[in-house]
């Protein structure tokens, strides 16, 4: 096993929703700064409000969601992940990808009905990494680096998420793993080719659209605002947010205050399970029928890593949307 990583705390983070709330530090994007000039490490990371101090690369890295894989693929460092738990849908991924997926074992999927992905502290630990990616309820930076154990999680799913969240945070984040696991000549690749994905994405006119995460069998619908990747993801597509006002990231809507605001498109976020039954969740609703996008049947389910945070894939979720919908 490669050497313990010493991680420094500054910050105790808030419990974790692991779909619609963060890891509860104040919102900054990761950052890095190398403690010795003549190598790669050590090297301090800032992330969600905290600090990492890593002496080598990590080998030994154990996931506990989804939304740092299209990182580790990009910088070709899956190989470096020993065990997974959480929900990886195979849509976000392509054979490639979905093949290194496959041979990391699995500890768990199993979560409860708000999401939260059921693990006890003792199978982690036992799992000795030198990394853990992503927070759950019950295992938070504070909970595993009190055993020795550093944690980084994705800055959009920080406390309230980034003030102004964009696709530059996406390429700051390959960046940031890129030092983290000392591969910054193909973080660099990667970025260019990210970049050039999101210039060929072709602008929709004069249409409003609201992303939602809706509770299927009935329950609060959220929505997104001006702190959510949602926000730049609908700008790139041509769409203005009619919750772009709101200086949240996720909060609760009534079906009322969506008719009332009427968007023409719905985005609706979920993390597994049948996209049929999310529209549902949605239509479902006693006066849905008086909602434009149910009247014109433009509601589109879409997976959440899709959308939130930012990441490649929310490239990946823009380009959907432009197919989806196109140019009007």
């Amino acid at each position: 096993m490669s050497a313990r990583t010493r991680v420094h705390q500054f910050a105790l983070t808030a419990t974790t929703l692991i779909l619609l709330v963060g890891c509860g530090a104040s919102s900054t994007t990761s950052s890095t700064r190398a403690a010795d000039a003549s190598g790669n490490y050590p090297l301090t990371v800032g992330n969600c409000g905290d600090e990492v101090t890593f002496t080598a690369a990590p080998e030994r890295v154990l996931l506990l969601k989804s939304a740092s894989v299209p990182y580790l693929s990009a910088l070709g460092v899956l190989s470096d992940v020993t065990a997974r738990a959480g929900a990886y849908p195979a849509d976000y991924y392509d054979e490639a990808t979905q093949k290194a997926l496959d041979e990391i074992p699995l500890l768990t999927d199993k979560t409860d009905t708000s999401g939260h992905l059921q693990i006890s502290q003792e199978v982690v630990i036992s799992q000795e990494p030198d990394l853990v990616l992503g927070e759950a309820q019950n295992l938070t930076r504070d909970t595993l680096t009190s055993v020795g154990i550093p944690l980084l999680e994705e800055p959009g799913l920080c406390g309230d998420g980034l003030e102004d969240p964009g696709f530059d945070d996406v390429y700051d984040q390959m960046h940031f793993y890129g030092k983290v696991f000392n591969r910054q000549a193909e973080a660099t690749a990667a970025v260019a080719d990210l970049k050039k994905r999101l210039a060929a994405v072709e602008k929709g006119e004069n249409r409003t659209a609201a992303v939602l995460y809706p509770t299927v069998g009935g329950g609060v619908t959220y929505a997104y605002g001006s702190r959510s990747m949602a926000q730049p993801q609908l700008e790139a597509a041509g769409f203005t947010n009619v919750f772009g006002d709101v200086d949240e990231r996720v909060f609760e809507v009534t079906l009322e205050k969506l008719i009332g605001l009427n968007p023409d498109v719905l985005v609706l976020l979920y993390s597994d399970g049948d996209p049929d039954d999310v529209t549902r969740a949605v239509t479902d609703l006693p006066g849905s029928e008086k909602l434009t996008a149910v009247k014109n049947g433009d509601l589109m389910p879409q997976l959440f890593n899709f959308t939130e945070p930012p990441s490649p894939l929310a490239i990946t979720g823009l380009e959907r949307i432009e197919e989806r919908f196109g140019r009007q």
